[in-house]
């Protein structure tokens, strides 16, 4: 093979690698610019909520299973005290209480209330961090801007650095305006998807200390099952 040959495949391979390699240094730089603008926004979202002593929150839940072809839709409330891992959640037939060591989960139907220790881990997406979870045990990247009512909402997709966790995605569409959590909703690896949308957001509310405790004399003929 001649000097001349060699030369020629060489420029040919530049030409057809440079474009490439462009492109790849054009997408990191894009994503290393959205991974920082998500990573801004959420720094100013977890900022306002840890301010917050009490949080009060009515919510919708929601749950669409394509593969069993359901679709089920809950209103709910949320009492709870952050920096002690305090929470009350009140559902339709359920409740869900912690003083931050204990779970009590309350099951009308059955009138049966489960008792467990708490599972105050980073990586627990618990109640009392509903609203900060997405602080550890991410990556994300911002994917615009969208419309929510009559609000402009920041996209942010999240995706969980422990790829054993039974979801891969999930998706925060944050208030512009005010840096408040709108709705976000968890996809797992079934195709099942699971919404969380605040309806009301009130901080700092008076909320007594019996209201993170089951007392059982207040449910009459309820069974308690110690799991502890």
């Amino acid at each position: 093979m001649t000097s001349t040959t060699v030369d020629h495949k060489i420029k040919k391979m530049k030409r057809i690698l440079l474009p490439f390699l462009l492109l790849m240094m054009q997408l990191q730089f894009s994503v290393a610019q959205t991974d920082a603008k998500a990573k801004a926004i959420l720094a100013q979202v977890g900022k306002k909520y840890r301010s917050y002593q009490t949080i009060k929150a009515s919510f919708i839940f929601t749950t669409d299973n394509p593969q069993a072809s359901l679709k089920e839709r809950e209103e709910g409330e949320l009492y709870t005290r952050p920096s002690e891992n305090k929470y009350r959640v009140q559902l339709p037939g359920q409740e869900q209480i912690s003083d931050g060591k204990s779970v009590w989960v309350y099951q009308k139907e059955n009138k049966e209330v489960q008792v467990s220790d708490a599972d105050n881990g980073e990586d627990n997406i618990g109640p009392a961090k509903l609203f900060t979870f997405y602080e550890k045990g991410f990556k994300y990247i911002y994917t615009g801007e969208a419309r929510s009512g009559n609000k402009v909402v920041q996209v942010i997709d999240l995706s969980p650095l422990d790829i054993k966790k039974p979801y891969f995605k999930i998706r925060l569409s944050i208030d512009k305006a005010t840096s408040q959590i709108q709705n976000f909703t968890i996809f797992d690896k079934n195709g099942n998807k699971y919404g969380y949308a605040i309806k009301v957001l009130t901080p700092n509310v008076k909320v007594p200390e019996s209201t993170f405790s089951f007392d059982a004399k207040k449910y009459p003929g309820v069974e308690v099952v110690d799991l502890r």
